[in-house]
């Protein structure tokens, strides 16, 4: 089924729902007008449509593989890629100064949305070069800058995050890999990584990692690494490429999805790196990236939300299977009562968290562009959010994709069941949605949960507008969040941290309800009369009260969880 891109939902959405205009009012992004902004979603959803989608069920059926040490693409990837990089689809956020568009985060989070619907396995290797990007950006010299950045921009180049090793999991501290100093200003860095996505590939021709790495005066723990470019090639001072740098791909991982994607073992063996950061300030310096790719996995599941809703809206429209008691029914699945409550809930959902991950973008670019820390702490609260909320929809949105198909959902065939599988590790890599619920009753309520409670103050007030016109909608959403508000009082009164971590993930889950009944309200309030609205509908009256068990789980403490005993759970 062909994809369509749903440029007219990011238009409404920038315009009504999460205010890109507060963004493209500041001096840094003067140049995103209203014509620009239309032109580049215009243009992205094309790209997707025309170039991008074609290579999504190839990449499936024809895997990335390794042979004689190169890695090969899969079947029309490495075309798909060269229009992205010709396009500047790679950068979009990039600062000018290297050859970016300088656009809003907003901008690059919605064109990583429809790339992702598009092809997930291919829109990971540009997403990853957009965080090394974000990183130099803020932590390499200016000689380093000035070389690698004009090739990852343009897409000449690709990048990728090394952290993960064999013994290292989500613990990155427990990292042995090593960094010896050269003398010339270059260091030896040797270890092993997994898990590399995008290690290498032939679709451009270089491939630049960087690499979380002790060096010889190390602490142990994440404060003593240091994180160092180490590019497959050696560049020459004018950019063009030297000798191949001692590095190896040992395997591919055979995955349960995202076949496409060559997800590597890497091997360094002395390979020649150059600090980035500061001595022992790599986490700090990887940080940046991955709190890039954080926002941006987020929008991968979005995306490949929408694709699976599509493919299943087609699916359900087509296929004629017993009657339809309501009045004027087509004869097609979509009128079966059950099948209407899966693609309604599919579609409310994935506009949910698509406007909470502008939302996020948002807050990003107008703490760029303003340097106030209220913006900088409403990125910090979302980014967690946007992340495990992005991705747990576009899992149970895939997952209601198979099941609207019924047998067929679980033929290959048809393509439903590869939506699914790509989709699941979304859940899994740049922080498991676990860790990301975890960072948000900790970290993010370090400051007493003056963030979380702004934004509170934020819906009620809008809730409170539109109780004159709507009080139906606006009444549930003011009450769902007094109710978080409540919450987020009892987790900073709680001194016990795994008290709070034992209910993380059920709150992350149910702010997030709370927040999507917040963006559904605004677009009702923007079009009463419309589709908007009947969504909205819907998601208040059949998905918002989902908060309140999903709170009250929060609120649980940790004592009868931890009352059940390793033994009690073998029994």
């Amino acid at each position: 089924m062909p994809y369509t891109a749903p440029v007219a939902d990011f238009r409404f959405l920038f315009e009504h729902v999460v205010d890109l205009g507060q963004v493209t009012s500041q001096d840094r992004y003067a140049d995103a007008t209203a014509d620009v902004i239309d032109a580049i979603l215009t243009e992205a959803g094309r790209v997707c449509e025309e170039v991008i989608a074609p290579t999504r069920r190839a990449g499936d059926t024809d895997p990335a593989r390794l042979e004689n040490g190169v890695v090969r693409t899969s079947k029309g990837f490495k075309e798909a890629y060269a229009a992205l990089a010709e396009g500047g689809w790679v950068a979009v956020a990039a600062g000018q100064e290297h050859g970016g568009m300088g656009l809003p985060q907003a901008m690059a989070t919605a064109v990583n949305d429809m790339l992702s619907a598009a092809n997930l396995s291919l829109q990971l290797c540009p997403l990853l070069t957009q965080g090394q990007i974000d990183a130099l950006e803020a932590w390499g010299t200016e000689e380093l800058n000035a070389l690698y950045l004009p090739k990852l921009i343009s897409g000449e180049w690709t990048g990728t995050m090394n952290l993960t090793e064999p013994q290292a999991g989500s613990d990155v501290g427990a990292a042995r890999a090593k960094a010896e100093p050269n003398g010339d200003g270059s260091f030896a860095v040797s270890g092993q990584k997994i898990y590399i996505s995008w290690g290498d590939h032939d679709v451009a021709e270089n491939v630049c990692h960087l690499v979380l790495a002790r060096l010889p005066d190390a602490a142990p723990g994440t404060k003593g690494l240091s994180l160092f470019m180490v590019p497959k090639y050696i560049p020459n001072e004018d950019g063009s490429l030297g000798p191949a740098n001692d590095l190896r791909v040992v395997s591919l991982e055979e995955k349960l999805g995202l076949h496409g994607s060559p997800t590597a073992v890497m091997e360094y063996d002395g390979a020649k790196g150059w600090l980035v950061g500061e001595e022992h300030g790599g986490i700090k310096a990887m940080f940046t990236m991955m709190n890039n790719a954080r926002l941006g996995v987020g929008a991968q599941g979005v995306g490949v939300a929408d694709g699976a809703y599509q493919h299943a809206l087609a699916y359900a429209q087509d296929r004629s299977q017993g009657k339809s008691k309501i009045e004027g029914a087509t004869g097609s699945i979509v009128d079966h009562a059950d099948v209407r409550r899966m693609l309604a809930s599919m579609k409310a959902d994935t506009f949910a968290a698509r406007a909470i991950a502008l939302a996020c973008g948002v807050a990003i670019d107008m703490s760029r562009a303003t340097g106030e820390a209220e913006w900088e702490a409403r990125a910090q609260l979302l980014t967690p959010i946007a992340k495990a909320f992005g991705t747990e929809t576009g899992i149970r949105v895939a997952n209601e994709g198979v099941q609207v198909h019924g047998g067929m959902g679980f033929v290959e065939e048809t393509g439903a069941a590869q939506f699914l599988r790509d989709v699941r590790v979304t859940a899994i890599y740049e922080g498991t949605n676990g860790i990301q619920a975890m960072d948000l009753v900790a970290r993010k309520m370090m400051d007493g949960g003056e963030a979380a409670f702004a934004l509170l103050d934020e819906i009620e007030a809008f809730a409170e507008t539109a109780r004159a016109d709507m009080p139906d909608l606006a009444e549930p959403v003011w009450q769902a969040t007094e109710t978080l508000r409540e919450t987020v009082e009892w987790l900073v009164a709680t001194e016990d941290m795994n008290a709070r971590f034992a209910g993380s993930m059920p709150f992350l889950m149910g702010f997030a309800r709370v927040l999507g009944g917040y963006y559904h309200l605004r677009a009702a309030k923007a079009d009463p009369e419309g589709s908007h609205a009947r969504l909205a509908r819907f998601y208040i009256t059949r998905l918002l009260p989902e908060h309140t068990g999903l709170l009250a789980h929060a609120r649980g403490g940790a004592d009868d969880l931890y009352a059940i005993t390793p033994d009690d759970l073998a029994a």
